[in-house]
């Protein structure tokens, strides 16, 4: 049904890079969640009343906190979608990920009620009522449910919205929840066994543990997280196909995520020392359009001469390297050159640390300049570290 409706209410609905397309697919699977959600609520809302079931009015209000969600979702796509302004030069995309760490608050204290009402019934059993229209409202809600898991994901993976990711582990999460209702349900029927207030208490587990789930997912992009691995390999290889231009080797690619659509990233490359500052910066130039043409980000690059023809600068950044290699874990370096004073020659370079690295960042300072030392000649090591890698 949802393929069907963005086939023919969503303009170029394959142009899913369009900023504009992107918005409407949210739009319209926020307003095909409020419906089916609302549907859902009423049905098992009255199933849970006919039957006295505090487990389906839980799941009941479970569905209704869905509905609420996916408006949630809704007004985020389309506060998403507005354009830059003063104020937010950047757009406003990041909107998206705030609604959805709204909806895993949402579930959260959803999940909380679950609990309370269900510890409620087990203190205060009644027994339930399982007719068959209650019972097929159930089998119907779990259906709907695994349908909208499976349209979230594959819409939300289509468009890499985490928002509609977090809706789709949700209602994965609800079909989880209503299959064991109907399971105590049904148990309660052929059995006479009214394990109805513990069924709820698993109805809240699985509701927590899909907020925790939906919240980790939004507040990563939120508070700043590494670049996918297959967007840095796209990067290196557009870069890296300039090699016989100029363009020698890249570090200190920093990413900047402000929503879907909004990516900004600045990158260091290496280009000879003698090479003409006009040719490269044209050079530059070409790639920085390249990469907002072909990858949607706006790219700052810095150029960083290095010698490519000094024989005692080979040298030294080759015993550096063998310094460096002969340590433990993924040291690398990078920006290497050396400056002859009167007194002394400066070897300086930036070392890139891993986060979880044994040594402290003056440790590996420490080290290394001390087996620099070593070497033949009068030399002061100046090294910056930079943090990376795992």
């Amino acid at each position: 049904m949802v393929t069907w409706l963005c086939k023919r209410l969503i303009k170029d609905y394959q142009e899913v890079e369009d900023p504009g397309v992107r918005q409407s697919y949210g739009i319209l699977c926020g307003a095909v969640g409020i419906f089916l959600n609302a549907l859902l609520f009423a049905g098992k809302f009255l199933a849970g009343f006919f039957s006295h079931s505090v487990a389906i009015t839980a799941d009941a209000f479970n569905n209704l906190s869905d509905a609420g969600s996916s408006v949630v979702t809704l007004v985020g796509f389309r506060m998403a979608g507005q354009k830059p302004d003063p104020h937010h030069p950047f757009g406003h995309g990041r909107i998206e990920y705030i609604s959805g760490l709204i909806v895993a608050f949402i579930i959260l204290m959803m999940g909380l009620e679950l609990f309370k009402s269900s510890v409620d019934k087990i203190l205060h059993p009644e027994a339930v009522e399982a007719t068959p229209l209650v019972i097929g409202i159930l089998v119907v809600s779990i259906c709907v449910k695994i349908y909208m898991s499976i349209y979230n994901r594959r819409i939300g993976k289509l468009i890499g919205s985490t928002a509609m990711d977090a809706a789709s582990k949700d209602s994965l999460s609800d079909t989880l929840a209503t299959s064991a209702v109907l399971g105590t349900t049904l148990l309660a029927k052929f059995t006479g066994l009214q394990i109805d207030g513990y069924c709820g208490v698993l109805v809240s587990f699985f509701v927590f543990t899909a907020g925790i789930s939906a919240a980790r997912e939004t507040i990563n992009p939120l508070l700043g997280q590494p670049p996918e691995p297959e967007f840095v390999r796209q990067i290196q290889e557009i870069m890296m196909s300039y090699r016989e231009q100029g363009i020698l080797d890249i570090h200190d690619l920093v990413v900047h995520n402000y929503g879907p659509g909004r990516v900004m990233m600045s990158v260091h490359a290496e280009v000879p020392a003698n090479s003409s500052m006009v040719e490269m910066h044209d050079l530059i130039d070409t790639v920085e359009h390249r990469l907002k043409r072909e990858m949607g980000c706006e790219a700052v690059i810095h150029m960083d001469p290095v010698s490519v023809d000094d024989e005692r600068t080979k040298e030294l950044k080759e015993q550096v390297r063998e310094i460096v290699k002969g340590m433990e874990g993924n040291i690398q370096f990078h920006d290497f050159r050396v400056v002859d004073g009167p007194s002394h020659t400066n070897i300086i370079f930036d070392v890139v640390v891993p986060f979880a690295y044994s040594m402290s960042d003056r440790q590996v300072i420490e080290y290394i300049q001390d087996q620099v030392k070593k070497l033949s000649g009068n030399y002061n090591v100046v090294i910056d570290v930079d943090k990376g890698g795992n």
